[in-house]
């Protein structure tokens, strides 16, 4: 199973609709967002006809907002998480920090993070630790990765 992995969006509509289009090319079904969405509406607005899953973490820039923790109708297939959340033995969070210590429980292959807007990977203990850069193109290019769950490789898309 591929999985797209996003984070730090900064209600950038244009460029999640890049990565939206690449998604769908590539007929991926799962989608992680490692937090700083900025806005709900800019999700539902892109991703309000995606027929696969859709798991968030709140970032900093979130946790003003009025986020659905609960179902929403408008988008009924986003889980929201407010720390962090998993996939069996896949992570996610905003914050490079929390990402580190789940990484060091040893339970997961693979933990996302985000919030530094910076490509990065790096292995601690027995997890990758992997930061898929950011779609809101600040600071660093604008960028989302692509894990394969089987095959456990990892592309990173650039817009």
């Amino acid at each position: 199973m591929k999985i797209a992995i996003i984070s730090d969006s900064h209600d950038n509509a244009a460029n999640l609709k890049k990565a939206y289009s690449i998604i769908k090319e590539e007929k991926i079904k799962t989608i992680i967002h490692c937090g700083d969405i900025a806005s709900i509406e800019v999700l539902k607005e892109v991703f309000g006809k995606f027929k696969g899953k859709i798991y968030a973490s709140l970032g900093n820039m979130d946790k003003d907002r009025d986020f659905p923790i609960e179902k929403d109708s408008k988008l009924p297939q986003l889980k929201v998480f407010s720390e962090y959340g998993t996939i069996k033995d896949i992570a996610f969070t905003h914050f490079p920090e929390i990402a580190k210590n789940l990484s060091k429980t040893n339970k997961y292959k693979i933990v996302f993070y985000g919030h530094t807007h910076k490509p990065w990977e790096e292995h601690i203990g027995k997890a990758r630790m992997v930061n898929p850069g950011n779609i809101a193109g600040i600071m660093y290019r604008a960028t989302f990765a692509i894990y394969d769950t089987e095959t456990e490789k990892l592309r990173l898309k650039i817009l």
